[in-house]
């Protein structure tokens, strides 16, 4: 069993901070705000950091970074066929460019920041929470501007009660939006303009293709996570047999 320690908190931040890799906190229910609930706790000998992805340096609380890793339980690298030392090198033994340069670090491919709290657990020891924001794999690189799916996703999904989940990815430097539709297929075209005016409102961005489809389409994994790639295969597939396809190229 874990250590005891503060119930998770949920924080709110502005979803157009993100896009350039800021962190500021808003109010419940203010315009933009993408609520965000803490990963837990982070257990004794356990250190964590929040790190810049192409400069290797520590970020502070305000910044949005990867999230790098030392304990004793890291692993040192993975079976591959390939050889690729380097990039085993890179993932499970990184160190910072700067502060402290002697620690070995894990870079976990998330995308996420620490807020320092003045909460202690059940040992006295102060709280610091972690919030994953997303994976750095799946991040939107748009109108050279970073975008994370689950701001765009949740715009989405707020849109509309008959959509029951969404997921985002690109294709030519497309936005793809795929809507899972829970009701009537008659639904399907109105969908198409809610979809494109909502998240050209609220992100300034052009939809290139809607996608509506059935409910569960959208495949997610054992951990509850969505697996957008997996999608974008499917999508250039023909494979997601679709209720209803809109582009607008």
């Amino acid at each position: 069993m874990g250590t005891a320690g503060p119930d998770p908190t949920t924080v709110y931040v502005d979803m157009r901070a993100l896009r350039h890799d800021r962190v500021r906190l808003v109010e419940r229910g203010s315009p933009h705000s993408l609520p965000l609930m803490e990963s837990g706790k982070i257990l004794p000998g356990v250190k964590v950091i929040i790190a810049n992805t192409e400069t290797k340096g520590p970020l502070g609380d305000s910044h949005l970074g990867e999230i790098w890793v030392s304990s004793p339980h890291n692993a040192t690298g993975y079976y591959t066929v390939y050889g690729e030392e380097a990039l085993h090198t890179d993932h499970f033994n990184t160190r910072l460019c700067f502060g402290d340069t002697v620690t070995n670090w894990a870079r976990t491919d998330y995308l996420g920041f620490l807020r320092r709290t003045e909460l202690t657990d059940a040992s006295g020891e102060r709280h610091d929470a972690l919030y994953v924001v997303g994976s750095l794999d799946e991040t939107l690189e748009l109108r050279g501007m970073r975008y994370h799916p689950i701001d765009i996703e949740t715009s989405v999904i707020r849109a509309h009660k008959s959509i029951a989940e969404c997921a985002v990815f690109t294709w030519t430097n497309l936005l793809v939006v795929v809507a899972e539709l829970e009701g009537s297929e008659q639904e399907a075209l109105d969908l198409v303009a809610l979809v494109t005016n909502v998240v050209l409102e609220e992100h300034y961005l052009i939809v290139g293709v809607v996608v509506v489809v059935d409910p569960g389409v959208i495949p997610i994994n054992s951990r509850g996570e969505k697996q957008r790639m997996h999608l974008r295969d499917g999508f250039l597939a023909d494979q997601l047999d679709p209720i209803y396809v809109a582009y607008n190229m």
